[in-house]
């Protein structure tokens, strides 16, 4: 399982020209923070990677205290804030380009293996109190985002 995680100022993700999930780092006003979140689910993923990945994108230090600049120190998480978080599948992370010009996609687990996993990560992340929007699983979709930083990360679980 890998994911691609940025702190944003806001983020969306839309299918046929309809916004399906958006999250705003300060929306309320208190610029408490918001992640946008690719993740990939594989083949070969221990059958509890999806709790250390859920765990890891809650609890990792990426954002600065609500309010403060995005230049202040990156000491608080996602919980900490009650941060925004958009999640979205990319089973494209998982693809290999060691050999050749064309990506093998043979790593990513299948949609119908994937999509539950996707969805228990989103499920622990609403537990733990977060506003959390999604895209649409096996659409093809348009995400826009405004990084921070910029702010990016690579999580393996």
């Amino acid at each position: 399982m890998k994911a691609v995680v940025s702190t944003v100022s806001v983020a969306s993700v839309s299918v046929g020209g309809v916004v399906v999930g958006e999250v705003d780092a300060d929306r309320d006003g208190a610029g408490r923070g918001a992640l946008l979140v690719l993740v990939a689910a594989g083949r070969e993923d221990a059958p509890d990677a999806w709790r250390t990945m859920a765990r890891k994108i809650a609890d990792l230090r990426l954002l600065p205290a609500p309010g403060c600049p995005w230049d202040s120190p990156r000491d608080r998480s996602a919980v900490d804030n009650v941060a925004e978080v958009l999640v979205v599948s990319q089973f494209t992370l998982l693809g290999a380009t060691a050999k050749g010009r064309r990506p093998s996609w043979s790593a990513a687990a299948p949609g119908t293996e994937a999509e539950p996993v996707i969805d228990r990560i989103v499920t622990d992340l609403r537990s733990r109190g977060l506003r959390v929007e999604t895209g649409c699983f096996g659409a093809t979709m348009e995400v826009s985002s405004v990084n921070q930083g910029p702010y990016t990360v690579l999580v393996d679980a």
